[in-house]
């Protein structure tokens, strides 16, 4: 097991393509908010209580009625094929062992189908709606058939954001041969290995299945990117609650307004996300609304993501009171580095951290982190980010 996140995302640069590692990496236009996204977290300060018993930590989380083993989601992440041959397997195992939910995306690269075979855990699907929403009603019946439990509405796609990083290195799928590409792929034969052993590019597998499309990942892509549903509404929940009789989970929430709306609807949560700073450059870190969100909830369960890459990160978000966080890149870079076992070390290491954060903070049970744990100037420093 190697130190840290950081040394698996290192490694994971070194090991795949550059244009993988970019894609995996990199945010929208000049990264800002991506960078914002790591700011945030290191802005926050603790206020550790000493004296107090730690002997046992109860780090773990109660979310929909069901008691998690950490406060912490996979979340969902799309082309994950490029990292890893069979990555939701992997993804969606390492969780269970860990005992986590696993949320599987739209835009996966395995069947719905062959990652509930590959595990007996709890499993989440994100949802895009497309112009065609049999799509997604297909996707939904498939995943109900699977067992998945929960839905996780994306909104914040409408288009995707302008990625400077993807244009540079002509990234696009299926992706185009180039010198540039060929030397590339020269310098990581480790990595086009694993590739020509999965047939190649990956594919969009799901969204072929459910929309009837052939085996072409140009098609695939393209019925991904441009046709989104751009006339999506608050007023379409009541569609979402005809095809699924879970909890449904919005994600993409960045003001108190939509979120007193979302409550308004009945909805069972909200992610608070700027989608890991990979659309709106400019945006705000989801961490910094979260505590303005959390208040306007009411009672929603209230999840948030980008910039966790350190078990304090957790207790930091779980003080500005999130219910849980959700992971994207941090898996990823393990998937890229060591494959499944890279996952599971991981989160492995997530954990560690998180259980000698809340025993430093003298405060063993996740479930009563909240503000007091936090710098008196905690809104002061998010403010002057």
């Amino acid at each position: 097991m190697l130190p840290a996140i950081k040394d698996y995302r290192d490694l994971a640069r070194r090991r795949l393509s550059r244009f993988a590692f970019d894609y995996l990496e990199g945010g929208a236009e000049d990264g800002r908010t991506l960078a914002r996204n790591l700011a945030a977290y290191q802005a926050l300060l603790f206020r550790p209580r000493v004296l107090r018993d730690v002997t046992e930590t109860d780090p773990g989380m109660e979310i929909f009625g069901r008691k998690y083993r950490l406060p912490l989601l996979v979340g969902p992440t799309g082309l994950n094929g490029l990292y890893w041959p069979k990555a939701e397997e992997a993804l969606a195992r390492a969780a269970h062992a860990e005992g986590l939910p696993f949320v599987m995306s739209t835009a996966s690269t395995s069947l719905i189908e062959d990652v509930r075979a590959a595990s007996d855990g709890d499993l989440w699907l994100q949802l895009y709606v497309q112009r065609d929403r049999a799509i997604a009603e297909s996707m939904m019946a498939r995943a109900r058939a699977a067992g998945f439990s929960t839905l996780m509405l994306t909104v914040d796609t409408m288009v995707h954001g302008k990625r400077d990083h993807d244009i540079r290195n002509g990234f696009r799928m299926p992706v185009p041969w180039t010198p540039r590409l060929l030397a590339d792929l020269a310098a990581h034969p480790r990595w086009c290995l694993r590739m020509l052993r999965q047939g190649g590019s990956p594919q969009l597998v799901n969204l072929a299945r459910s929309s009837g499309m052939a085996n072409d990942l140009k098609a695939q892509a393209a019925g991904l990117s441009r046709q989104m549903d751009m006339s999506l509404c608050w007023d379409d929940i009541a569609w979402l609650r005809r095809h699924w009789h879970g909890p449904v989970i919005i994600k993409g929430i960045l003001t108190p307004a939509d979120a007193e709306i979302a409550a308004r609807q009945g909805l069972d949560g909200i992610v608070v996300s700027n989608h890991g700073g990979r659309q709106l450059e400019g945006a705000p870190s989801a961490v910094e609304m979260l505590p303005a969100i959390v208040a306007a909830a009411g009672g929603m369960h209230v999840f948030v993501d980008g910039g966790v890459r350190r078990g304090a990160d957790i207790a930091k978000a779980l003080a500005m009171g999130a219910r849980g966080v959700l992971v994207g890149r941090a898996p990823l870079y393990g998937l890229a580095a060591r494959g499944p076992r890279g996952v599971a070390e991981v989160l492995a290491i997530l954990r560690g951290e998180f259980e000698t954060t809340l025993r430093l903070l003298g405060v063993p049970q996740a479930a009563r982190l909240d503000a007091a744990a936090l710098s008196d100037d905690h809104a002061a420093r998010l403010a002057a980010l």
